[in-house]
């Protein structure tokens, strides 16, 4: 398999820094001679207000982290995978969507969140994705030259179903770039993603955000490859 890199970010409810962030961090990660970069979650916005996400969100088209990421790609010749972004579905909703780019900037696999994190948790935090977000109906297997990737996004990896219908399908890798609360980070992260890897056969690979966002929130960061033996190879 190629090199690959994971870029843990802190994304803000500012587009145009999330993008110079994550610019930065992708030509860093290219230099170290990465084929294969990924990055988190909602890399181009951390906006946990509906109305304030559907105000500066754009169609994926239009979206400034999709033109240029599809503009780095191109220049530094490498697959660089948007872990996801939130853009305007064309029903006028809003899609969570992993989208992997080319050498040649061109996308060629575009995979929308199927499971929503709809959750209350212990410590009084709650969460309602599906109250912003339209949930994806298809499993997407991106063929790379060098893998095939079984694209799923943060809480997708709790449903073995879906990691299993990739590797069935021919995936030697399940990316899965997250934004996971401290509290289910601390008490699930490791234990899920080793158990994906070690159920499947695949190796796994998560970028994470990680850090205290604006608004309050907060994400447990820890973005990791794994082998398909369930050993974890780098963990940031």
């Amino acid at each position: 398999m190629a090199k690959v890199a994971l870029v843990q970010m802190r994304s803000s409810t500012e587009m145009a820094r999330n993008v110079r962030n994550a610019e930065a961090l992708v030509r860093e990660a290219a230099a170290t001679g990465a084929a294969y970069v990924q990055t988190p979650e909602v890399s181009n916005i951390f906006e946990p207000d509906k109305e304030r996400l559907r105000a500066v969100i754009a169609a994926e088209a239009d979206d400034p982290l999709v033109r240029r990421f599809a503009a780095l790609a191109q220049e530094l010749e490498i697959h660089l995978h948007a872990g996801s972004v939130a853009v305007k579905a064309d029903d006028g909703r809003i899609a969570n969507r992993s989208l992997v780019f080319a050498p040649d900037g061109k996308i060629v696999a575009r995979y929308d969140k199927i499971h929503l994190f709809d959750i209350d948790l212990p410590n009084g935090e709650s969460y309602r994705e599906s109250a912003t977000y339209a949930p994806g109906e298809t499993a997407v297997l991106a063929e790379l030259p060098f893998a095939k990737l079984g694209l799923c996004i943060c809480y997708d990896v709790r449903f073995p179903r879906l990691a299993n219908a990739y590797a069935n399908a021919g995936a030697s890798v399940l990316a899965s770039p997250a934004a996971f609360t401290v509290p289910t980070g601390e008490a699930h992260w490791h234990v899920l993603l080793r158990a994906r890897a070690i159920e499947t056969g695949s190796f796994v690979l998560t970028a994470a955000q990680g850090g205290d966002h604006d608004g309050g929130k907060s994400t447990y960061g820890h973005s990791l490859v794994i082998s398909p033996w369930g050993e974890v190879l780098a963990e940031a």
